[in-house]
């Protein structure tokens, strides 16, 4: 099954420098690489990160009330226990592909 990032990553602001939105419109100068003032990347990525915790929490509420029978909708837990996977695997990936690239920095000679 091919990971969907829209599942993953919710309400990520996808500005990307001089390159524009992911709808198409361009950024304005101001906006820059940074994306609006959010920080940064770091920031980015600690945002991130937490809504993944927030994910795997939330799917281990939903499973664990799944099991104990006091689930409402048992359709909904089920989902957000997909989303949470799905999720750590599109972080698993973007790690990987991380490091990846480092070793290939590192590799580089000048």
């Amino acid at each position: 099954m091919p990971i969907d990032p829209s599942m993953a990553i919710k309400g990520l602001d996808w500005n990307v420098g001089s390159v524009g939105k992911l709808d198409g419109t361009p950024t304005t100068g101001t906006e820059g690489a940074q994306g609006a003032g959010s920080g940064g990347f770091g920031q980015l990525l600690s945002n991130q990160i937490g809504a993944l915790e927030k994910s795997q929490t939330d799917a281990s509420s939903a499973s664990r009330s799944l099991a104990d029978g006091t689930a409402t909708d048992p359709t909904a837990a089920i989902v957000a226990v997909e989303r949470a996977q799905l999720s750590m695997q599109l972080a698993a990936q973007l790690r990987t592909k991380g490091v990846e690239a480092l070793q290939e920095l590192f590799r580089t000679q000048v």
